[in-house]
């Protein structure tokens, strides 16, 4: 299996809440980020907390965010293998990110290398974190990696095929994402994408408000969440892990040609 197209809509509760962390490895900077998407029958709001990649950090941030909380889905941006194993190689997701999409946004850092390596083991952790201290419900999707409704995001590449011409933005490795973000936050294709699954909401805080790089993917790691609860979005990889990116339609006219299963 290589990208697979997931096209089974279905009406998201009046009322809910959908999960986004973002993985960082760091003891001593606050790199990681929980992000905590609600939303009513009126509005749509968030709620953030950024955190060290230590064991007490890890989990004051999910009882601070999450704790107890009913939540449609969670979504984190870090490998996770199928059954939350382990990882041993260069999984077939980041291969094919790269070969498809590096000309055009970049590639994923490999799961094998030291930093996907540490990255992954922390991912598992955070996954582990969310599932003991908030109320994850059973996963409904197609493809799942665990019984719980758990999800692999990975910001930059969901955001970059949202982007019309993103070899027109200049961007480098370091701040590719913070420049996609600003640029889909500003011409309104974020809100448009709550909007697609949450109509009639009113977004309570604009999307360019947040500035900081890891609340951002914190964010995006939960509108990733927010597209697997409304059944549309795109799924790459196979057993070793998928990496969830928008629904089909809304990718651009760049990545158009990329063959997708049904």
């Amino acid at each position: 299996m290589t990208f697979l197209n997931v096209s089974d809509r279905r009406p998201l509760p009046a009322s809910g809440s959908v999960l986004g962390v973002d993985v960082g490895f760091s003891l001593r900077r606050r790199s990681s980020a929980i992000c905590r998407l609600d939303w009513s029958t009126t509005h749509v709001s968030w709620s953030i907390e950024r955190f060290r990649a230590t064991p007490e950090d890890l989990v004051a941030a999910v009882r601070k965010t999450a704790g107890g909380a009913e939540l449609i889905g969670a979504a984190f941006d870090g490998p996770l293998k199928v059954g939350l194993g382990e990882i041993t190689r260069h999984r077939l997701a980041e291969r094919l990110l790269t070969v498809r999409f590096q000309p055009f946004i970049g590639k994923p850092e490999g799961s094998n290398s030291p930093v996907g390596l540490a990255l992954h083991r922390q991912a598992n952790l955070c996954v582990e974190a969310v599932l003991a201290h908030a109320n994850v419900a059973s996963a409904v999707h197609r493809p799942a990696i665990h019984g719980r409704a758990i999800f692999e995001a990975f910001p930059s590449s969901f955001l970059g095929q949202m982007i019309d011409d993103p070899k027109a933005l200049v961007t480098r490795r370091g701040n590719r994402s913070d420049i996609y973000y600003q640029h889909l936050a500003n011409n309104g294709r974020l809100e448009s994408l709550v909007g697609r699954f949450l109509p009639g909401r009113a977004v309570a805080t604009p999307f360019s408000a947040v500035t900081n790089h890891d609340n951002r993917a914190g964010l995006v790691c939960a509108l990733t969440a927010l597209c697997i609860g409304g059944g549309e979005f795109v799924a790459v990889g196979d057993e070793d892990g998928w990496i969830i990116l928008p629904p089909r339609d809304l990718v651009r006219d760049w990545a158009s040609w990329i063959d997708l299963a049904g």
